[in-house]
């Protein structure tokens, strides 16, 4: 592989759409294990550079020259906390208009590489409310110039709280008088009068549109921006303490199950930067007859990642010792670090950065023996509201995933996802691009102006077999087969969740972007006929359960079937189901569902 050449598959394109579904996973899904996705390193090299001089350079430069300080002397403003409010409310920026995470072509974007404001500021586009039938207002699924309108105030009132310079704030010029940190407080904070619009627009827009809360990550960020409108410094410091604490603790949480383990072996096979095979198939079985996960796989998961992520953050939370905080610092600022280096897909790179600096502003920086831990909150009711306020939507989100999207259920990257598998029959995926108003077209489209039909398809079907090396993809490909039988050879598959990027320009592992109500929305623009696009989809994991419930859409019919299947069937599961389909427990079925199939994979 060179730098500007990927790693194809070592298939013959000409004839490679006539294998089997089963065999085209088994040859694909080796294929990944060797190399990923096989993206050429130049890709990432457009990663690298987009985060160090778009998010990095531009953030530092806004956050610093706006304050009255000098980007080049870092030890001048890398504790400031104007900066760190500021380098937040940039991320925001960077997330909500689509240049951060879920962006570039390891997301499903290839032409534009930009989806976010390239579709949000324009009217007729897919609008997808959280709960259209109760908060009055938000019924419909199209974009309307109000909706532009506001989308456009969100990005603008974010800049003008960035431009602006500090205000003082009384709380922090008191809490430095007696501190030996020796932080200058005038360069002050940022003014809450530009985040009292700021967050009500935030909540609006929410409220119209699903899509652009969940990518300008406002679970986490929203209640930071909270923190600082309405608390007082030391308050707002040990808040946002708590704020990345409980996210880093839940989303180890949410990894100790079955599902994590899975997710770490095509991570790492995706790894750029690791060339030696022989570590990448370590994550395996027995590569390539068994693409199952390895003992190792279950170390770096669970021991590496599990373990860390929940017992590092406590030792941050609650240590009082230096050299031990220092260390837990180092170990997430490695920690995430890490992560950036695999970009994993939805490349989540600029969300690593900063957690990685917050580790260090906030634990380093205002360390819990000079004032700043979770008892010199001034009121230990506040202490216990922020942190049950915290806590509600991971509680839920875990108990009830079918109510709550798994980011603020802070369940990223847990491998527990709410996924689906869209099958056309043949052409009717191309209605998809005569009657979806976007900025773009199909991926399979975009790919084929630059690589022809051939390798485009075979890329596409690349995301498959990435699904198919996670638990829900086995889940999912059984419930196909049982749907289609011998006739799913005719039915052309698509990864739905970098299908709805191209429809709705943003997704981060998001199933609840691509579920009925989106269908129904692409229903009322497509007119599909019954049969032409049938869609699996599968909600995550409840915590207290060791099942997952999925259904089966006819976009013109509807819901046609309910099921269950057990998780652990789909773990054992190789990802071309040699053995044939998993177990399915068949709930429902409706009497209009077409009768199609018969003989089943073996």
């Amino acid at each position: 592989m060179g730098f500007t050449e990927g790693d194809f598959p070592p298939v013959d394109p000409a004839t490679f759409r006539q294998l089997p579904l089963s065999e085209r996973i088994r040859i694909l899904a080796t294929h990944w294990g060797d190399y990923g996705f096989g993206t050429a390193k130049v890709v990432h090299v457009i990663y690298l550079v987009k985060v160090a001089l778009l998010y990095i350079v531009c953030g530092v430069s806004l956050a610093t020259l706006t304050s009255g300080l000098n980007p080049l002397h870092i030890s001048e403003w890398w504790n400031e906390p104007i900066v760190y409010q500021k380098l937040i409310l940039w991320t925001v920026f960077v997330e909500g208009v689509g240049v951060a995470g879920s962006w570039g072509p390891l997301a499903g974007k290839f032409k534009p590489m930009t989806g976010g404001i390239l579709f949000w500021l324009r009217p007729q586009t897919i609008r997808l409310p959280p709960w259209p039938d109760t908060v009055p207002g938000t019924r419909g699924d199209t974009r309307t110039v109000f909706d532009v309108v506001l989308y456009a105030a969100f990005l603008i009132n974010l800049l003008v709280a960035i431009v602006l310079p500090g205000k003082e704030s009384t709380s922090f010029t008191d809490a430095m008088a007696n501190s030996p940190l020796h932080i200058d407080p005038a360069h002050g904070l940022i003014n809450p009068v530009v985040l009292f619009p700021l967050m009500a627009i935030w909540v609006l827009l929410g409220l119209r549109d699903k899509t652009i809360f969940l990518a300008a990550r406002a679970e986490q960020y929203l209640p930071a921006v909270i923190f600082f409108a309405f608390l007082p410094f030391v308050d707002m410091i040990v808040a946002l303490k708590l704020l990345i604490v409980i996210v880093w603790i839940c989303a180890g949480i949410s990894k100790i199950g079955l599902h994590f383990t899975a997710v770490i072996p095509p991570m790492i096979s995706n790894t750029p930067w690791l060339t030696i095979k022989r570590l990448k198939r370590a994550n395996y079985r027995n590569f390539p007859t068994d693409l199952r996960s390895s003992g190792a796989a279950s170390f770096q998961g669970h021991v590496l990642g599990t373990i860390v992520e929940i017992a590092a953050p406590l030792v941050l939370l609650l240590s009082v010792n230096k050299w031990l905080t220092l260390a837990a610092v180092i170990l997430m600022v490695c920690f995430h670090l890490f992560i950036f280096s695999t970009f994993p897909l939805a490349v989540p790179l600029e969300w690593n950065v900063l957690f990685a600096f917050a580790s260090v502003f906030l634990f380093w920086g205002f360390p819990a023996w000079e004032g700043f831990g979770v008892a010199d909150m001034s009121s230990g009711w506040l202490t216990v509201g922020i942190v049950i306020a915290l806590l509600v939507f991971p509680v839920l989100g875990n108990l009830r995933p079918d109510l709550v999207s798994f980011l603020p259920s802070m369940r990223q990257y847990a491998g527990n996802w709410a996924s689906a598998l869209w099958a056309f029959t043949p052409g009717a995926e191309d209605k998809l691009n005569q009657h979806v108003v976007r900025p773009t077209v199909n991926q399979i489209d975009q790919l084929t102006a630059d690589y022809g039909p051939e390798a485009a398809e075979i890329t596409m079907q690349q995301t498959i077999a990435w699904r198919s090396l996670h638990s829900q993809g086995r889940g999912l490909f059984s419930v196909l087969y049982r749907e289609f039988g011998d006739e799913i050879d005719a039915y052309t598959i698509r990864e739905a969740e970098f299908a709805c990027n191209s429809l709705v320009g943003f997704n981060f592992g998001e199933g609840h972007l691509h579920n009925h109500r989106m269908i129904e929305a692409l229903q009322r623009r497509c007119n599909f006929a019954p049969g032409e696009f049938t869609v699996v989809w599968v909600e995550s994991q409840p915590i207290h359960r060791w099942k997952q419930d999925y259904m089966v859409i006819d976009a013109a019919l509807g819901v046609i079937e309910r099921g269950r299947w057990n998780v652990r069937d789909a773990v054992e599961a190789q990802p071309w189901l040699a053995d044939g389909p998993i177990p399915i427990d068949v709930h429902w079925r409706s009497e209009n569902a077409p009768r199609r199939g018969g003989v089943r994979l073996s």
